[in-house]
């Protein structure tokens, strides 16, 4: 009965044996067989690496006492680019297993006596089966729902760009804003050694930073005389406005920082939440910089850009002010020393 479950759900399942014994291997060959396997015998555990790097194997059942490597030397090799294959050992006696600490270490999932008599093996063999089949199943449903979240992010990425082009097409201001402040803030990372991550950050944040304006009416995101307090009121409304649209998707998780405080102020006089100094997320300073630095670059409706050498000294006036003054002087030294980096930046994005 054993025999007939294994041929009716196992069959296909490939196993590897290596022992260094031909009389060993020609039983469970025909032992295993007979059960609905592929085998794969292996005299030499050097032989029996190579095989496994380069052909797909389910289980292995593998001898611990050999030439010219013993069975925990070879599961060390394989387990250096296979993680995943199930390993039983195979000892002539009880007192020549390895250590159980060892065993835990190199992740061999079992061993048992050899035996003229396969039950034992057998009933392991069944187990292995069982959880290999198990791991798939996981392994399958997790890559189904990954498959499945990066299409929801995808499309509502999609959504988050389309909103960003209607704010871009409200604002004129705002168009290639947006690109400018994601590429500076990419670029003063890159100068301060941030990870891949961060600087990956740093890029979909400035892309996405004012994002919240699409919920500040047009009256006032289009008005060229000077605001009223009231109207000032409601666009210091739109990082937290942002945020509150990114929350949505697990995807901008790491930008919402960024979005929701690159109007923080290192003095604590920003908003909305008046962080001050190290309070204030690193990334979020990062972009404030950068933020600042193209609104005063930029043409607005009430005044033309600022020359480079009138923004370099307001960077240096507000350094600890309103910006993070370690952040401050390494733009500055940007804009002082590669300033030919700032202006590609410029001229891609006008």
């Amino acid at each position: 009965m054993r025999k007939n479950l294994i041929e009716q759900n196992s069959n296909g399942y490939k196993i590897i044996v290596v022992d260094d014994e031909p009389g060993i291997l020609d039983s469970l060959s025909i032992f295993l067989k007979r059960s609905g396997y592929q085998f794969t015998g292996v005299t030499d555990p050097l032989e029996a690496i190579e095989k496994v790097k380069n052909e797909h194997f389910d289980l292995m059942l593998l001898d611990f006492i050999m030439t010219p490597i013993h069975g925990d030397k070879v599961v060390e090799e394989i387990r250096k680019f296979n993680k995943e294959l199930y390993i039983l050992l195979l000892t002539g006696h009880k007192n020549l297993a390895p250590p159980l600490e060892t065993i835990k270490r190199l992740d061999i999932q079992g061993y048992c006596e050899k035996s003229d008599k396969f039950d034992q093996l057998l009933l392991l063999v069944e187990s292995g089966i069982k959880a290999i089949e198990q791991m798939n199943m996981i392994k399958q449903i997790n890559e189904e729902l990954r498959s499945t979240n990066e299409k929801l992010e995808q499309a509502y990425l999609e959504s988050i760009q389309t909103l960003r082009y209607t704010v871009e097409a409200k604002d004129p201001y705002t168009r290639g804003h947006s690109d400018r402040v994601s590429a500076y803030s990419e670029l003063i990372g890159k100068y301060i050694n941030l990870s891949e991550d961060d600087l990956h950050n740093l890029k979909i944040g400035g892309l996405f930073h004012d994002i919240g304006k699409i919920g500040v009416p047009d009256s006032i995101l289009l008005k060229t005389d000077r605001l009223t307090d009231d109207e000032y009121s409601e666009i210091k409304n739109h990082p937290s406005i942002g945020a509150h649209i990114l929350s949505n998707a697990s995807l901008f998780s790491n930008i919402i920082p960024i979005v929701k405080h690159h109007h923080e102020r290192y003095d604590g006089k920003g908003y909305p939440s008046k962080l001050s100094g190290e309070n204030i997320p690193y990334l979020a300073r990062i972009t404030s910089v950068a933020d600042s630095f193209d609104a005063m670059t930029s043409r607005r409706t009430y005044r033309d850009s600022l020359p480079i050498d009138v923004v370099i000294k307001e960077i240096e006036k507000n350094k600890g002010t309103q910006f993070d003054p370690n952040i401050s002087n390494i733009f500055l030294d940007i804009l002082n020393n590669h300033y030919d980096q700032v202006e590609e930046i410029r001229n891609k994005y006008l």
